[in-house]
């Protein structure tokens, strides 16, 4: 009887192993497919809208310094989902990166407002300035993390200070 019971537990262990690797690879599939699918959608929707904004600027004949900052925006989110699809990796700097030029874009509007006060331009560039901070903090955090992950191009940053 014990045997029979030991049996038992060893086929149902292994049942169990059998269908949680079952489980997990059909689980990663989804996981992985909703991740491409998305990065699809984005990427895709980013071409297009980028497209039409230069065909705005296009039909304008001319492109402003506002829509000049769009397109950099819709290059760095183009370039965030690409290193996402290279190393499956979400580079926060590049969410600053948009932050900051969208900032920009907003400093630039203000300063073209004529009703605004010194405060509203004081205000964006502190979170500009604030912002910049951050990435200085991120880009030193992970060169002491990984080296590797910084593009120095060959300069080092000194350990020491």
């Amino acid at each position: 009887m014990p045997e029979a019971q030991s049996g038992l537990s060893r086929t149902a262990a292994h049942l169990h192993s059998a269908m949680k690797a079952a489980a997990d690879g059909i689980g990663i599939l989804l996981v992985d497919g909703f991740h491409y699918l998305a990065l699809f959608a984005i990427g895709a929707t980013t071409v297009w809208s980028a497209l039409a904004a230069f065909c705005g600027m296009f039909a304008k004949g001319r492109a402003e310094l506002s829509d000049i900052l769009l397109l950099f925006i819709y290059l760095e989110i183009g370039a965030m989902v690409g290193i996402y699809f290279k190393t499956t990796r979400l580079p926060v700097r590049y969410l600053i990166y948009i932050a900051i030029t969208a900032l920009g874009r907003v400093l630039i509007e203000i300063g073209g407002a004529e009703h605004r006060t010194g405060e509203d331009l004081l205000v964006v560039a502190g979170a500009i300035l604030v912002l910049s901070f951050a990435v200085l903090v991120l880009r030193l955090a992970s060169y002491w993390d990984d080296p590797s992950d910084t593009p120095s191009h060959g300069r080092q940053f000194d350990r020491t200070c």
